[in-house]
């Protein structure tokens, strides 16, 4: 196997260190409708030892009226900290198929002022299914104070995202499967046109991992660009909803790409307004 992604956490490291202080396990899992999974009571009927819920529904901006759109740094902070996460903790994200949602708390726990964040490979499916620990008991949490740290630079509002499209002064990777893409298979949220950003790329989310594992830093790069990016280019990351974006945005970072950043509205704000361009097709 080739050199793995320094932001990927091994199943026996973490299970070796279950329970030791400074470690925060954090269950990212999030599922559209027509996966039929729901994230709250899998996490209520069995997780990881130690592991607090992140939801990502509710650790959102209320205002925004987009879905589970990025939270104030307060917001954030509060949030964190009521599920007893500090700053300076190892952090390790998961989900239940591996590399879905987990990657977009990642990110957030990244531009909020935390690094030494990480997500574990597998998922929580492959943990469970190899006889590892889990338990459904409650995780008893103090809270504390998060002290954060927000990278606003790190996130592209819908203003900017108009003008790099007009421009093409930053390369668009897109994380939805190639149909919604394409314009051929509709999108699962009422009211969004179909379709893509011109000159965007697609990169499915799900080419980027194998059997819940992030791919080898050598089949992650083969992988961005056979779908036509240049890597010493910049990008920005997009999807449905801000979620899927940031598997993307974690393959980027695992391979050295620091000149990325992720468009929080993504399809849901870009598709449903009527003077956006969207064009159908291949990239």
């Amino acid at each position: 196997m080739g050199e793995k992604s320094a932001f990927v956490i091994d199943p026996d490291w973490l299970e070796e260190r279950l329970g030791t202080p400074g470690l925060s396990i954090v269950d990212a899992s999030w599922y559209l409708p027509a996966q039929k999974r729901d994230a709250r009571a899998e996490y209520d009927a069995a997780h990881i030892p130690g592991a607090v819920f992140f939801d990502q529904d509710l650790i959102a901006d209320p205002d925004s009226g987009l879905p589970h759109t990025l939270p104030s740094a307060s917001l954030f902070a509060r949030h964190a900290g009521s599920m007893g996460i500090s700053a300076d903790d190892t952090i390790v994200v998961y989900d239940g198929p591996g590399f879905q949602a987990a990657p977009r708390v990642w990110w957030m726990f990244r531009i909020m002022g935390v690094f030494q964040v990480f997500v574990l490979d597998g998922g929580f499916d492959r943990w469970k299914a190899a006889g590892r620990p889990v338990t459904a008991e409650p995780t008893k949490t103090a809270p504390g104070v998060f002290h954060v740290d927000f990278d606003a630079s790190k996130v592209v509002p819908l203003a900017e995202m108009r003008k790099i499209v007009d421009t093409g002064s930053a390369q668009v990777a897109d994380a939805r499967a190639a149909g919604r893409f394409q314009g051929i298979d509709p999108e699962p949220r009422q009211g969004l046109r179909s379709g893509h950003m011109p000159g965007a790329r697609n990169v499915p989310s799900s080419t980027l991992s194998e059997n819940g594992e992030l791919l080898p830093l050598d089949r992650l790069r083969a992988t961005l660009e056979a779908s036509g990016l240049d890597l010493s280019k910049p990008v920005v990351t997009s999807c449905g909803s801000g979620v899927t974006a940031a598997v993307i945005t974690l393959a980027l970072q695992s391979l050295g790409h620091g000149d990325n950043r992720l468009y929080d509205g993504s399809w849901s704000e870009w598709g449903s307004l009527s003077d956006t361009p969207v064009v159908k097709g291949k990239a």
